[in-house]
């Protein structure tokens, strides 16, 4: 440690190159960090999505639909304990700006398959006994000021009426707290669906898909199997999957996050091997003289190297840090977008040790030219 302020004063001999090459690393690990966070995030969701749940849509795709007569016909399925659906409505809160998570469901069967919802029961029966009633999360609540008792004039970008308007008033019945179920992703704004069936000019008759809850998650591909067989050859055959697979189609019709992810990242920390590798080679090469002197007064060539070598992981190691730093932060800030997602410490773990990698190979081979310097020469400017 007595050779620090050696290591700092090569780090500052040219302040400009010095802050530019850390504002790129910085960057660099930002972006890696929010990238990386966000792909190890949903890897983390995904595993905690329950197992003993299955996801029924329509084989040919989602957006088509599928008849709510499926409803007991599911339900009959040995293994299958209880069954639920969804429609998503579309819905906004006096413009589209303000779009709101909202879906139209049975509420006698949905507190059924997701038991952790937390709710009074009595808000539960009056949203079955009330067509417009209205069930959101106290998130949401709290963001828009809303109580029980409020009506809201809830608008659809989707769902036109048979009268060609597209605003549905709600009564709020109930406020619940899905946070068992990752608030940040989770549907949080019921409507009952027969209210949005009888209004609606086109699609009656049909849900987005079905939810059914089963006895033995270790049976669970026997069932999704049963489920798929009971619907073969129908007009509306059926796709059963997981809770987890279905999480993982839906983010795939996006793209490959793992993959998109890991090729970004991959080029930019590629690109920053060479700046970095690019500035560790000029500075060394400036300071031939100055390394000469220090020869000169003793040092040996594995200081000299190491000195070296320390610059280039300070600076990697300093600049990373504070770059994963500001992606953690990043994350809290957007919590309303990524829920629950932030960078696992894993993700800082491996940034750590990308820097210090970084470090090594762009400062060793200077560092090692370095020791090969003749003292006469160096001195002399040749």
């Amino acid at each position: 440690m007595k050779y620090l302020i050696l290591v700092w004063a090569g780090l500052w001999r040219k302040r400009t190159r010095t802050i530019l090459t850390t504002l790129s690393i910085v960057v660099a690990f930002l972006l890696f960090g929010l990238l990386q966070g966000i792909n190890q995030g949903m890897n983390n969701v995904y595993r905690s999505l329950n197992v003993d749940r299955l996801y029924v849509q329509s084989r040919i795709s989602m957006s088509d639909g599928l008849p709510i007569a499926y409803l007991k016909r599911i339900k009959s399925v040995p293994g299958v304990r209880a069954v639920t659906h969804w429609s998503y409505f579309g819905g906004f809160y006096q413009n589209a700006q303000n779009s709101l998570p909202v879906f139209a469901i049975d509420a006698a069967t949905q507190f059924a398959v997701y038991p952790k919802i937390a709710i009074p029961n009595d808000q539960i029966e009056a949203m079955q006994h009330t067509r417009t009633g209205a069930v959101i999360s106290n998130e949401i609540a709290a963001k828009y000021g809303w109580k029980i008792g409020d009506k809201i004039p809830l608008q659809t970008s989707i769902w036109t009426k048979k009268d060609g308007g597209d605003a549905y008033p709600v009564d709020v019945v109930g406020i619940m707290d899905v946070s068992a179920y990752n608030a940040g992703s989770f549907p949080a704004f019921y409507v009952n669906y027969e209210y949005l069936d009888e209004a609606r000019a086109f699609g009656n008759g049909s849900v987005l898909y079905y939810i059914a809850s089963i006895d033995d998650p270790h049976r669970g591909s026997e069932t999704a199997t049963a489920i798929d067989t009971l619907f073969a050859n129908s007009s509306d055959e059926t796709m059963t999957q997981t809770e987890q697979a279905f999480a993982q189609s839906q983010i795939k019709q996006v793209g490959d996050i793992n993959l998109i992810a890991n090729s970004i990242v991959g080029a930019v920390l590629f690109t920053l091997l060479f700046l970095t590798g690019n500035t560790m080679r000029q500075s060394v090469r400036e300071r031939i003289p100055e390394l000469a002197v220090l020869k000169t007064l003793g040092f040996s060539n594995s200081k000299v190297l190491t000195l070296i070598v320390l610059e280039a992981v300070i600076l990697c190691l300093v600049a990373a840090l504070t770059g994963l730093g500001l992606a953690r932060m990043a994350f809290g800030f957007m919590g309303t977008l990524f829920g629950a997602l932030s960078p696992p410490m894993l993700v800082i773990e491996a940034g750590v040790g990308i820097a210090i990698l970084l470090a090594l190979v762009s400062g060793i081979p200077p560092a090692w030219r370095s020791t090969r310097i003749n003292i006469v020469d160096a001195l002399a400017g040749r």
